[in-house]
């Protein structure tokens, strides 16, 4: 008899989160999907053994720790992780266009959500993962996070906090190597998908560039299950395709 499998979706409550729940409930190798976000499961998620085991936390690393102690009966079990912490504008946030935009206050809410909470993830689950089993992490990372594809400029919390969230994956991806050999880490780039976080930008964007939540969400998982796990971080977009660093 095979041994029980697992995934987990952190930071569930987005659009493009729950695609990827839903995705993950469809797939057969995985027996249990476990959610974590700030607010309750969606109406349309059923309650019950058929729908995602469904927890509600804050992101504080206490918090996140409590969270990890519920999840030790999963050790061992989970097959894949996607971690999906982000955030680009909000009611007194924007992304900057000039330097007169820069505020330290921005900077700290923006790095919050999508440099330090994703890690400190990684940090607080390692025994967790670490098994015989195969098991894929992919981190929601952007194109804009990148150093060497930046000819724009502008947008400097989001793109320094989704470049930092690059090095902490690839710094952590060789510690991982050592101690946690099972595991492959993904720095995602999804592409624009029409959900919340990208709303305000759409406009610009060709209808053929605008993807749905749920075809990201197939692209994404099948990248994960055929990931080789070689010890190194992939920074790769929804097409399967490396961008540079």
């Amino acid at each position: 008899m095979s041994e029980p499998t697992a995934a987990l979706v952190l930071g569930a409550s987005g659009g493009l989160a729950q695609a990827i729940v839903s995705e993950l409930m469809a797939d057969a190798a995985i027996d249990r999907v476990i959610a974590v976000s700030r607010h309750s499961a969606p109406a349309h998620f059923s309650s019950g053994a058929a729908g995602p085991l469904w927890i509600e936390t804050e992101y504080s690393e206490p918090a996140m720790a409590t969270v990890v102690e519920q999840l030790q009966p999963f050790a061992g079990q989970i097959i894949r992780v996607v971690i999906c912490h982000g955030i680009l504008h909000g009611d007194n946030l924007w992304p900057e266009k000039r330097l007169e935009d820069i505020s330290a206050e921005s900077l700290q809410t923006v790095f919050q959500a999508n440099t330090v909470v994703p890690v400190l993830w990684l940090k607080l689950l390692h025994r967790l993962l670490k098994s015989k089993q195969r098991c894929v992490v992919a981190a929601l990372s952007a194109r804009v996070g990148s150093i060497g594809d930046n000819h724009l400029g502008g947008w400097y919390a989001y793109r320094s906090s989704k470049a930092a969230l690059n090095m902490m994956l690839r710094t952590l991806s060789i510690e991982y190597a050592r101690r946690v050999k099972n595991v492959k880490i993904i720095s995602f780039h999804p592409g624009t998908t029409d959900t919340a976080l990208s709303k305000p930008f759409q406009a610009s964007v060709p209808s053929d560039k605008l993807f749905t939540p749920e075809f990201v969400a197939e692209r994404l998982c099948g990248i994960m299950a055929a990931a080789e796990i070689d010890g190194q971080l992939s920074y790769l977009d929804w097409d399967n395709k490396s961008i540079p660093w």
